[in-house]
């Protein structure tokens, strides 16, 4: 039976282990080349975690964590699909361990983050994704932007 719960600071280890897992699967690198990102993300993470900036949800077949979510809510100025709001929610870190994929479980957890952004008032949500994960999204309701990036 699964179970879902949301994100404490004890599950720091976890959640830098799905992070490592999701850039992997998602063919960005070999896990021993994500060290020093991982390294980082957890001082990063850690008092984000222990102060709610950074919160989300854990589903559980106990005893085991198999999937996790994360999100934030971004100060951004206000913009045409916010215009009355200087927030903004972010996904990150959606992974679902391999054996579970394809039941739903991801579906879940969008539905939890929608339901969750929604209590905190956030009306507008970005996420970035891997090609493989843009038809869930899509299904979902996200709508791809215009964003680009540079690295400096």
């Amino acid at each position: 039976m699964l179970a879902t719960r949301t994100l404490l600071p004890s599950d720091l280890d976890l959640i830098c282990r799905h992070r490592v897992a999701m850039f992997t699967d998602g063919g960005r690198r070999a896990p021993s080349d994500l060290a020093e990102m991982d390294r980082a993300f957890r001082l990063w993470l850690e008092p984000r975690l222990a102060d709610g900036r950074y919160f989300g949800f854990m589903v559980e077949e106990r005893p085991n964590a198999i999937a996790g979510i994360g999100l934030m809510e971004l100060d951004w100025p206000p913009h045409p699909s916010h215009q009355d709001d200087g927030r903004r929610g972010y996904v990150l870190n959606m992974f679902v361990e391999p054996p579970y994929r394809k039941q739903g479980i991801a579906q879940m957890l969008l539905d939890r983050t929608d339901q969750e952004f929604e209590r905190r008032g956030l009306k507008y949500a970005i996420l970035h994704t891997t090609s493989a994960g843009r038809s869930l999204y899509e299904q979902a309701g996200w709508q791809p932007t215009t964003e680009m990036s540079k690295l400096l």
